[in-house]
């Protein structure tokens, strides 16, 4: 990979002070990288600066803007999601090669939220404090028993950066681990413990030996729609599903019907379904068709698995791969494959 001496990267929002200096101290060995902190945040401006861009870093880039960046050899998204960023890159590497990579500093909040609503859901304190708050005291186990860990069968359905660390959180306990991943070829890291492993074509036999599934799995054309009302019967009346992927892997009715007609014992969801929801008749805003709020057999969460966002750590990542393209090299830290969606 060749480059000019300088090396600008682009920033496409406006970091504040506080990250634009970790940012800096992290490059200031290498003082052939320029950072550009622009002006504004207007398009054109983005537009404006971008030819002189060897890196862009942020969200949700305009095809304009890629465009416009002929210098452009390394996209960095900051964060997981990248469905949206897909269809853009597989046009703009029609005309030339440019690497798309995402970021994975929110795993291990991530992962710290999937095992807080996972206790939450299954020791049932959002019950327990919202009686509390109504002054009601010590109703005991004929309201809303604990469910115990011990002995359950955990499904960890992808294992991406977030699953590893729950498999990692959660290896402590007195249970068993089923993992269910596309590529095993891809596993270059130890497991925390012994796992049973599954692969895409065995997700009906995989549901039905856990009993705790806990999805993490991107969102792409495969995934899409992947747990559904056969799935969920599978999983069964005894069945947990945390969601920490995107709504839409788990189909929304059918997730809604299960859990209202207790054929799956519970769930906690931090991903959703709609997310410009309008407001209702008091101004309350709820992301699906569906009303969930009114069960009593799910925790709720609006998608802040990753929080919180001023930890500067998460973006060890950017400062790593921006050092590894200085230095000429091309084995980026998670790059995404267009055609895995992934």
């Amino acid at each position: 990979m060749s480059h000019n001496k300088e090396i600008n990267v682009l920033c496409i929002w406006q970091p504040n002070e506080r990250l634009q200096n970790y940012l800096q101290e992290g490059l200031s060995n290498l003082p052939e990288v320029k950072l550009i902190f622009p002006p504004d945040v207007e398009q054109e401006t983005f537009i404006e600066l971008a030819p002189s861009a060897d890196i862009i870093m942020g969200w949700r880039p305009s095809i304009d803007l890629l465009k416009a960046a002929k210098r452009m050899r390394l996209f960095l998204n900051p964060g997981a999601g990248i469905q949206h960023l897909i269809p853009l890159f597989k046009e703009i590497n029609k005309e030339r090669e440019v690497i798309l990579v995402n970021g994975h500093g929110n795993s291990y909040f991530t992962a710290q939220h999937t095992v807080a609503l996972l206790f939450s859901l299954m020791n049932k304190v959002v019950l327990h404090h919202n009686w509390m708050k109504e002054g009601k005291w010590r109703l005991g186990d004929s309201h809303a028993a604990s469910i115990p860990l011990r002995d359950r069968k955990v499904g960890l359905l992808g294992y991406g950066a977030v699953n590893h660390k729950v498999h990692h959180f959660l290896s402590g306990f007195n249970v068993e681990f089923a993992v269910l991943r596309r590529d095993w070829g891809k596993q270059k890291i130890p497991l925390p413990t012994p796992v049973v492993k599954y692969t895409y074509d065995e997700l009906p036999r995989f549901l039905k030996d856990i009993d705790t599934l806990i999805v993490a799995v991107p969102l792409t054309s495969k995934t899409e729609g992947m747990i559904k009302e056969e799935e969920l019967e599978l999983l069964g009346e005894n069945g947990l599903l945390v969601n920490m992927a995107r709504g839409a892997v788990v189909d929304e009715k059918c997730l809604y019907q299960a859990l209202k007609d207790k054929k799956l014992l519970g769930a906690a969801l931090d991903v959703w379904y709609n997310y410009q929801p309008e407001p209702d008749d008091v101004g309350r805003k709820y992301p699906s068709q569906y009303p969930f709020h009114t069960l009593d057999n799910v925790v709720l969460s609006p998608h802040r698995g990753a929080s919180p966002f001023s930890d500067l750590k998460r973006w060890d990542e950017q400062i790593e791969n921006i050092t590894r393209f200085a230095k000429g090299r091309n084995d980026f830290m998670n790059i995404v494959n267009l055609e895995d969606e992934y």
